[in-house]
């Protein structure tokens, strides 16, 4: 028997009580690593370090389902509820959830390959591999839960299983402070969660998510307990929590200090983990819908974030810690999309970003083992045979052509974006927001780039504003695919960008200030050039504290060390009090 969701639900799917095939292949994605942690458990006293070899099994055969149910989803399967309880209890089958088990598992199953021979040395290795696949099966409940329950229980269990795995090393003390802040962090964004759950469920009384969006699609201007209104309410507590778990500003200390714990973990989450905002944002697309004011602050603390963990970057001397820096600076970027209404786009940029990142932390271990071998980079005597038989003399790419390129790039890349994407392009705020962030990326680049001295500077000019302007320009096709995909309702995607939008004189404003920050940062660097020219290297007063205080990173880390000691002490003290200890 199937019972239909209403016709109000901008994603309409069918709820399936029974137990058909499909129910059996969607029970089956978090059971696999389940069943793996478990078996683990039972034979780790006779195979030893082979135990590894079921998790990889299992991870593989999880990640070949979540492929099969994407080519379902692709091939026009409808989305459906799969209940396995009368309350709750229910996984759902939709472009969303079958595209990022693709993704969580294919990570997990590079992990468990990296982790095999990584870890094989290091005590706790069978606990390694058994938190590690609980971790796995836990992000795919999260990401195919049906209901508010299931979605509460996989948040959980995914910051308690995230402490062992960063206190893997139980002799570091380093270690356990910081996974002590990784979890403090995780239960301060259950908390909106746990009350948006709440007052969802007082207000239509059902756990079920595509019946709460139902609801909320049929009478968008339901209110809380309190008065308040629902959507604005839900759309702010979901978005703290969204904060809490992709390292928002202000709630991002855990995620560069967690770098003690195995590089594995680091990979999975970077890649995986963090990525948790973005899909908890887009699962919560219909409330989204029906609320502005809650975008325009995620956009707000997504701008902010990005901003500040770019500049934290650029100030570390420690490869994963600028790593987890960068990767803060994506995600208040991926918020940041959200908050223009780009939900399709958030997705492909975590997508991306994983994929990038888990790389760079996987190879990481082997740049530092090769720096610690030797002060220079080796040179590559097959290299200097082909390439450097004949040394040109290196120059420096010119400061006015650079600048030139920054301001004339973006013409191209909107005309181009009108031209193959929509007719329309131009009353979406929100994409003429994001193209304008990948100008400024692009100019990021371009200042990097600049005092790169190369032999041949026109090749080298060509091929950065040719990058520039294809991955800029990738970036908006390919945003429009996962639109086609993920949110096939045009309406239920126009009226996302609607809630986005902000008042012209606002938005106005935004791209007029951002074109000023690009050229006033050209014009700062032409008046560097000019005082070094003329031997004045020396930096002002105003600048050395501007890098004092980034270089202590804004003393946040300080206060986030002060509070963990007060929150120890006090729970010392209780436990005096209390006689438990």
């Amino acid at each position: 028997m199937r019972r239909s969701i209403p016709a109000e639900f901008p994603n309409p799917c069918v709820v399936v009580p029974g137990y058909t095939l499909m129910d059996r292949l969607i029970l089956l994605l978090p059971a696999l690593p389940l069943a793996s942690a478990l078996l683990i458990h039972l034979t780790a006293g006779t195979l030893r370090h082979r135990v590894a070899r079921i998790s990889q099994v299992a991870n593989l055969l999880t990640f070949l389902l979540a492929a099969t149910l994407l080519g379902l989803s692709l091939s026009g399967e409808a989305p459906a509820l799969h209940r396995f309880g009368s309350h709750w209890g229910s996984l759902l089958f939709d472009p969303l959830s079958v595209l990022m088990a693709v993704v969580i598992s294919g990570i997990s199953y590079i992990v468990h390959v990296y982790s095999i021979r990584y870890m094989a040395e290091e005590p706790g290795y069978t606990r390694f591999f058994i938190l590690l696949d609980l971790m796995t099966a836990a992000l795919l409940v999260m990401v195919a839960a049906g209901d508010l329950i299931m979605l509460l229980l996989a948040w959980h269990i995914i910051g308690v299983v995230l402490y062992f795995l960063l206190g893997q090393d139980t002799r570091s003390h380093t270690a356990y402070r910081y996974a002590f802040w990784t979890f403090f962090t995780y239960r301060i964004g259950d908390l909106p969660m746990v009350l948006a759950a709440i007052l969802l469920y007082q207000a239509f009384g059902t756990w079920s998510l595509p019946e709460i969006f139902a609801h909320i699609a049929a009478a968008p201007a339901t209110t809380t307990l309190f008065g308040l209104p629902l959507t604005e309410t839900v759309g702010l507590l979901v978005g703290l929590a969204a904060f809490a778990r992709s390292a928002q500003f202000l709630l991002h200390t855990w995620l560069p200090y967690s770098m003690d714990g195995p590089t594995p973990v680091s990979a999975l989450m970077h890649a995986g983990i963090v990525n948790a905002g973005g899909f908890i944002i887009n699962r919560f697309a219909p409330v989204y819908m029906h609320t502005g004011e809650a975008l325009h602050w995620i956009f707000f603390v997504g701008l902010v974030t990005s901003i500040i963990g770019s500049v934290l970057m650029l100030t570390q001397n420690d490869i994963k810690k600028s790593l987890g820096y960068s990767t803060m600076g994506q995600m208040g970027f991926m918020i940041m999309e959200c908050g223009v209404g780009a939900f399709s786009l958030a997705i492909y940029h975590l997508i991306a970003h994983g994929l990038f990142k888990g790389t760079l932390f996987l190879g990481a271990g082997s740049v530092i083992n090769e720096a610690r071998q030797s002060d220079n980079v080796p040179k590559d005597d097959l290299y200097t045979f082909i390439v450097e038989r004949r040394p040109a003399r290196q120059r420096q790419q010119p400061w006015l052509l650079m600048a030139a390129i920054t301001l004339a790039v973006p013409a191209v890349v909107f005309a181009l974006a009108h031209w193959l994407v929509a007719g329309d392009f131009f009353q979406k705020q929100g994409a003429i927001v994001l193209l304008f962030f990948g100008w400024v990326t692009g100019a990021q680049l371009l200042f990097s780039t600049y005092r790169m001295r190369t032999q041949n500077l026109w090749r080298m000019v060509s091929m950065i504003v040719f990058s520039f302007t294809i991955v800029v320009l990738g970036y908006t096709l390919i945003s429009h695919v996962f639109d086609l995909f993920l949110y096939p309702d045009r309406d239920m995607r126009l009226q996302i960008y609607a809630a986005a939008g902000v008042d012209f004189a606002w938005f106005l404003t935004l791209m007029i200030l951002l074109t000023a920050i690009i050229v006033l940062g050209w014009l700062l660097t032409y008046y560097s050039e000019r005082r070094q020219r003329y031997g004045k290297t020396r930096p002002g007063h105003h600048w050395m504290n501007f890098y004092a205080l980034v270089s202590r990173e804004f003393y946040i880390a300080d206060i986030y060390s002060w509070l963990t000691r007060g929150l120890l002490r006090l729970a010392e003290r209780l436990n005096v009090w209390l006689r438990w200890v």
